[in-house]
């Protein structure tokens, strides 16, 4: 291949690795990947260091590098899941990260509804709406929606005070963003999902958070019921 940079590297490795083409256990050399990507053995290293590091290769002195166990991957890289996403593994990424989405952000609803202050319940409400117009205006699958769905969702999880939730955000956030690039979010959102985003909104708003955990458990059940049909 053309003489490649640490990026590039880092991300070829990677998704190598991710679609299972270098399963585990396999042995890499130094050596080898500098003759692959043509490019320095500092800048191997380097790559070799971002992937040890979210657990997917382990060095082995006088060995080389192993690829590991995906048990010992770092789930929530984000790096990972986009990966994943783009390789032949993507229908169950995305059904994994959704279940993630289904166990966590009812709860994170329930705790905003307790615990939001005034100007996020107002925000959350605006991001909700403007979701909604976007959506009837056939513009689903555009950049404005993506953002404000990524925005609804992250405020969210910040108003529910709990920062263990909140420390899902970027995982769930990428894999909002890989299905908008995938093409799997459509232009005219189905109404349902639409509808609860908006129900949740105004849930968290007024402070009922039976409401807000039951509005988003029905959005949420709904996408995964989706991606489990592919």
């Amino acid at each position: 291949m053309a003489q490649a940079s640490h990026g590039s590297v880092l991300d070829d490795l990677g998704a190598r690795i991710a679609s299972g083409e270098l399963a585990p256990g396999t042995v890499l050399t130094l050596a080898a990947l500098e003759d692959t990507y043509r490019v320095s053995r500092t800048v191997v290293r380097e790559a070799v260091r971002v992937l040890e590091a979210m657990g997917m290769l382990a060095s082995r002195r006088r060995v080389g590098v192993r690829v590991q166990d995906v048990s010992q991957w770092s789930a929530l890289d984000t790096r990972l899941i986009g990966w994943q996403l783009a390789g032949p593994g993507r229908d169950q990424q995305l059904i994994v990260v959704t279940e993630l989405r289904a166990a966590i952000e009812p709860v994170a609803a329930r705790l905003s509804a307790q615990r939001a202050g005034d100007g996020e319940r107002a925000e959350i409400l605006r991001l909700a709406t403007t979701l909604e117009d976007l959506g009837h205006d056939g513009r689903g699958d555009s950049e404005e929606y993506l953002a404000a769905d990524i925005a609804f969702h992250d405020l969210i999880l910040d108003s529910s005070g709990n920062l263990m939730l909140a420390a899902v955000k970027p995982a769930i956030a990428a894999v909002i963003a890989g299905r908008a690039r995938l093409g799997l979010t459509p232009g005219v959102p189905h109404q349902e999902a639409l509808h609860n985003h908006v129900q949740t909104a105004a849930a968290i708003a007024r402070g009922d958070a039976e409401a807000a955990e039951h509005h988003t458990r029905l959005y949420v059940d709904a996408v995964l019921g989706e991606v489990r049909g592919r």
